[in-house]
C-alpha cells in the first residue's frame, strides 16, 4: 500500500538502535529506503539491533538528541525527506529514579529534533512517536480518544503528555506556512515482539525467567493494557508517513494505534499465554511495590480506522505466538535473526486487513 513511497526515499530514524526502532529500520530497508539512524548505542545485551544486523546498509550515527550541534549536522548532511522520531526514555519505572533524564530526553530532546527538521528544507513528513500513557488516566472503562486531556501520574507518562502538547503547539506556531513539513503524532499501546530485552517489561521479563529456569514474578497481575505486536503500530507509522508525503497536512494530526477490544488483556492473562506457548515456565509469585502503575488503560482507535483506513491485524494471542516463536528461534535454534525478522515482516504485510485509503 505504501511500498513505492519509501523506495529510494531518504528516511531518518531517531532511536533506531532500540526495540521499535530496529524493527522499523529493518522494514524500511526491505522497502528500498535509504535510512539514516541517530541514536545512543543499544542499552541491552543482547539487543535486536545487533542480533538482526540492523546496522548493515544504513548510515549509522551514535549520538544524543540533546547534542544539538551533532544532531543538526546529521540533518544537514543527510537531508532526510521523512523523519520518524522514536528516541526516548521509554520506561515508566526508570522515570521514578531518573526524572530529569526522562524530561530532558523526551521533551527537550523532541524539541531539538523538531528544530533540526524545521531548519532542514528537505523534510516533508515527520512522525512523532509518543504513547498511550500520555492521557490523564482516570481508570475509565472506555478507550481514550484523541480528544481526551493529556496527563500522567508518573514522570514518563507526563513527559509524553508534554510532548503531545509541544507537538500541537509547534505545528500551530511554525508549520502553517506552505513548504513546511507535515507533523503527526502517534499513540500506541503496549507492544510485544521478538528482540525486546528491556528491563521492567512483561514479555522480556517472562522470557528471561523462562530461559533461566526461574519463576516468573509479575507486578499487578490484574492490570489491563492494550497489547499488540510491534509490527502493528509500526505499520501505522509507515502508513502515516506515506499519507503525510502524498497528501501533506491533511493527516497532520494525532492518532491512536491500538488493538481491538478483545486484545485488552490483564498482565496475568498475557503471562499465562506466554507460558502455554513456550511450553515451559512457572508463574508463582506476585510482588507489589509502592511505585504507582495504572490498573486500566485502553485506546479508542476509531479515528485511525476512519481517517487512515488502518486496522489491527493480529489478535493478542497471535501476537504472543509470533513473539514466542522469535525467542525460540533465537535461543533454541540459533537462527539467522535478520532473515527471520524480515520473514515475520513479510508474513505480517501479507495478512494486512486494512481498508484502502
Amino acid at each position: 500500500m505504501w511500498q513505492d513511497t519509501y523506495q529510494g526515499k531518504r528516511v531518518l530514524v531517531t532511536g533506531h538502535t532500540g526495540f521499535k526502532g530496529s524493527w522499523l529500520t529493518l522494514w524500511l530497508k526491505s522497502m528500498g529506503a535509504t535510512v539514516c539512524g541517530y541514536s545512543l548505542a543499544p542499552n541491552t545485551t543482547p539487543a535486536l539491533f545487533e542480533v538482526a544486523r540492523v546496522k548493515e546498509n544504513i548510515t549509522h550515527h551514535e549520538g544524543n538528541i540533546l547534542d544539538t550541534k551533532r544532531l543538526n549536522q546529521v540533518f544537514t548532511d543527510f537531508q532526510p525527506e521523512i523523519v520518524f522520531h522514536l528516541a526516548a526514555q521509554p520506561l515508566v519505572r526508570l522515570s521514578y529514579t531518573e526524572p530529569l533524564l526522562t524530561y530532558e530526553t523526551n521533551v527537550i530532546g523532541t524539541l531539538n529534533v523538531l528544530e533540526a527538521a524545521r531548519h532542514c528544507p528537505s523534510v516533508k513528513a515527520f512522525v512523532n512517536v509518543t504513547t498511550d500513557k500520555c492521557y490523564e488516566n482516570k481508570e475509565v472503562t472506555r478507550g481514550y480518544t484523541e480528544n481526551d486531556p493529556m496527563g500522567g501520574y508518573d514522570m514518563y507518562s507526563s513527559s509524553k503528555g508534554c510532548v503531545e502538547i509541544l507537538s500541537s503547539s509547534y505545528r500551530r506556531s511554525f508549520l502553517q506556512e506552505e513548504g513546511t513539513f507535515a507533523l503527526a503524532t502517534v499513540r500506541a499501546g503496549n507492544v510485544m515482539g521478538g528482540g525486546d530485552w528491556a528491563t521492567d517489561r512483561l514479555i522480556p521479563d517472562c522470557v528471561r525467567s523462562i530461559e533461566a529456569g526461574e519463576d516468573i514474578v509479575i507486578r499487578y497481575p490484574q492490570a489491563t493494557r492494550p497489547w499488540q505486536h510491534v509490527l502493528e503500530p509500526l505499520s501505522g507509522y509507515l502508513l502515516l508517513g506515506h499519507l503525510l508525503c502524498v497528501q501533506g497536512k491533511k493527516y497532520a494530526q494525532s492518532f491512536n494505534l491500538g488493538p481491538q477490544q478483545s486484545s485488552v488483556l490483564t498482565v496475568e492473562d498475557v503471562t499465562r499465554l506466554v507460558i502455554a506457548e513456550y511450553g515451559k515456565g512457572n508463574l508463582k509469585i506476585f510482588r507489589k511495590d509502592n511505585l504507582h502503575e495504572a490498573n486500566l488503560l485502553m485506546l479508542d482507535i476509531t479515528k485511525a480506522e476512519k481517517v487512515l483506513g488502518w486496522v489491527p491485524t493480529y489478535t493478542a494471542k497471535e501476537a504472543i505466538v509470533k513473539t514466542v516463536l522469535w525467542y525460540k528461534k533465537f535461543y533454541e535454534e540459533k537462527t539467522d535473526m535478520a532473515s527471520f525478522s524480515l520473514q515475520q515482516i513479510k508474513e505480517y504485510t501479507a495478512s494486512l486487513k486494512w481498508k484502502k485509503n
